[in-house]
């Protein structure tokens, strides 16, 4: 693993010698979850001072440009010489030439001195660069952690950023918890030219929906992608998998059995909870594929060690609770000598297997009827004349109609627990007072509104693309992986993966309430049918059933809520009404509210000041 930091000094009182110190600080702290720091700097008049020992960065420094490239990416198919090759070709297309870069990568170019500073990193958002504009430079780093080594990089929490957290279960991109950092968002780059800062966009995925190729050669098609794609991201490392037995992480298995000629090694994490335990499926999968498989059984004891050090090793509040059995896939793949692991995200994306896509398929036909029979007889008569009768099927098309006349993409946060709630059921007041409730639904439609004129499933898409799978999914994989001291990989998600997704027709990814229509049948002779025909579940956590049972995880749950009630940001009667009444009625549902405020209190009380101080 490598990571990279950097500090760009137009501060003419700036020496060489203080810039170098603050850079040992940035990466010292950068290499306490990066085992390869780079550190980069340019002082205004003076000299550029770089520092790399990871065999996944390329640097290059010469005639006053520095490059540096990290991750696993191709400049223009090749992947030699790549920072001495992206210096030159920065040079004459400026940013743009980012976009001759493919595969997970971040990068960092200067000239002049750090007069000129360009940041960018992959389409897909798997590598992060945060940055700072201060009166001095530019701060930038791949970890938030190592721009607060800085002394002058911004500390202040923002309250937006910890509402949208717990809007999100995430911050994304492009806000951070910091006030005043920023993280590049897929397919971004920053430049930084005299003073002057700007972002802009090298790629947006372009989806080419009146296409109409056979089956048999979109097929064809597929398959060579997706081995090329598996070869490459293996690469030459000792690779194994993770198996969920679930569509995606099982074709990955059975294509690395093919390009590696041995049995993959797989990993799976089972729940000894009803409802929860998909190992059956894994099982299927590995025996098909003759996987050499590995399985652990998590229990409540293994979450509680687990919560602490995912909290310690996150650079911002994060929600995602099934970083933790991915946690200990990863534990488990490196002590069995594997070094990179290959991850399904991004399958159920590219090719229409989330259920919400076949759930606003439906709600969508509601809107294809004539208004007329819609605003003159449906809703007149079910909530005007058969309003008062509380007979289930009425129950159930008064349901259907309240959420189909909601607008995209607000009805998709038909079930948001916040909203759910009430912002200010939830929130103290002097927090809300903050904040703008509204932020996080105009970022969603900002991002679904770019793909206007599109289907509804590839607008879709281009939501999960950003707010799924780079600021969770991906994020949730590679702190796993990181903690278990594993490199990761994600095969759907190449370049080449992307654009073939973007070829499909709408109803290749969703035939009606049919989820994967062409990504099914193209596998029907190669996965088991019992996967094909399985309904979606990956690594749940049952965290709601075991915290009403287990007594050392509500300990630890408790003693986190009580901190957190201290720093007024949630209300303490909503946190005594959740644990008391709320987990008790549905503690699956209300078992999330928990894990998203308990993570927050163990975030907080590893980066700021305790509670009450």
């Amino acid at each position: 693993m490598s990571g990279l930091c950097g500090y760009v000094a137009t501060d003419a009182a700036a020496d060489s010698g203080s810039v170098k110190q603050l850079l040992a600080g940035m990466g010292r702290t950068l290499a306490r979850f990066d085992d390869s720091p780079v550190c980069i700097a340019a002082e205004r008049g003076g000299g550029i001072a770089v520092a790399a020992s990871a065999d996944s960065v390329s640097v290059h420094g010469a005639d006053g440009v520095l490059v540096a490239v990290w991750g696993r990416p191709l400049l223009n198919g090749c992947a030699e010489n790549l920072a001495e090759r992206f210096a030159a070709l920065w040079l004459i297309k400026g940013a743009q030439a980012c976009s001759a870069l493919s595969g997970p990568f971040a990068v960092c170019a200067m000239a002049e001195a750090g007069e000129q500073l360009l940041l960018a990193i992959d389409r897909s958002g798997v590598h992060a660069m945060h940055y700072q504009q201060v009166r001095q430079g530019v701060l930038f780093g791949s970890s938030a952690a190592a721009l607060q080594a800085h002394p002058h990089a911004l500390t202040a929490l923002d309250p937006q950023a910890i509402y949208n957290y717990l809007y999100f279960h995430t911050v994304p991109a492009p806000r951070t918890v910091y006030r005043g950092q920023r993280r590049l968002q897929p397919g971004e780059y920053l430049q930084y030219r005299h003073g002057h800062l700007q972002t802009g966009s090298y790629w947006q995925i372009e989806y080419q929906e009146q296409a109409a190729t056979p089956f048999s050669e979109l097929k064809q098609q597929f398959l060579a992608t997706l081995e090329s794609s598996v070869r490459r991201s293996a690469g030459s490392a000792s690779t194994g998998a993770f198996l969920s037995g679930g569509t995606d992480s099982s074709t990955l298995a059975g294509m690395l059995a093919s390009v590696s000629g041995s049995a993959p090694r797989t990993y799976s994490i089972g729940f000894d909870v009803a409802g929860y335990d998909e190992m059956r499926y894994a099982r299927i999968a590995a025996r098909h594929f003759g996987a050499d498989h590995h399985e652990l059984y998590v229990t409540a004891g293994d979450v509680a060690a687990a919560i602490p050090r995912i909290a310690a090793a996150s650079d911002q509040p994060f929600g995602n609770s099934s970083a933790v059995p991915a946690y200990y896939c990863a534990n488990m793949a490196r002590t069995d000598g594997v070094t990179r692991l290959l991850g399904g995200d991004g399958g159920d994306e590219l090719f229409g297997g989330n259920e919400r896509y076949a759930h606003q398929a439906v709600l969508s036909r509601y809107e294809q009827l004539p208004s007329a029979l819609r605003q003159v007889a449906l809703e007149p008569l079910l909530f005007g004349l058969a309003g008062g009768l509380d007979l289930a099927p009425l129950r159930k098309a008064r349901s259907y109609i309240e959420q189909a006349v909601m607008p995209m993409p607000a009805r998709l946060e038909t079930y948001n627990l916040l909203q759910r709630y009430g912002p200010g059921e939830v929130l103290h007041p002097d927090f809300l007072s903050r904040v703008d409730e509204s932020a996080p639904i105009g970022q969603l439609n900002d991002c679904y509104w770019q793909g206007d004129g599109l289907s509804l499933i590839n607008r879709m898409q281009t939501l999960d693309l950003r707010y799924t799978l780079a600021d969770n999914d991906l994020r949730k994989v590679r702190l796993a992986c990181e903690l278990g001291g594993v490199d990761v990989a994600f095969p759907f998600l190449s370049d080449e993966m992307l654009a073939f997704s973007a070829r499909l027709s709408p109803k290749d990814k969703l035939n009606g309430t049919r989820l994967r229509y062409f990504f099914k049948r193209a596998l029907q002779d190669y996965l088991p049918g019992a996967i094909l025909r399985k309904k979606k579940h990956g690594f749940g956590l049952p965290f709601g059933h075991w915290l009403q049972r287990d007594a050392g995880l509500q300990g630890l749950v408790l003693d986190s809520l009580s901190d957190l009630k201290k720093r007024q940001i949630i209300r303490a009667d909503f946190i005594e009404r959740l644990m008391h009444t709320l987990v008790a009625e549905h503690p699956a549902y209300h078992g999330t509210m928990v894990w998203v405020l308990m993570m927050l209190e163990q975030w907080l009380a590893r980066s700021v000041a305790p509670a009450g101080k």
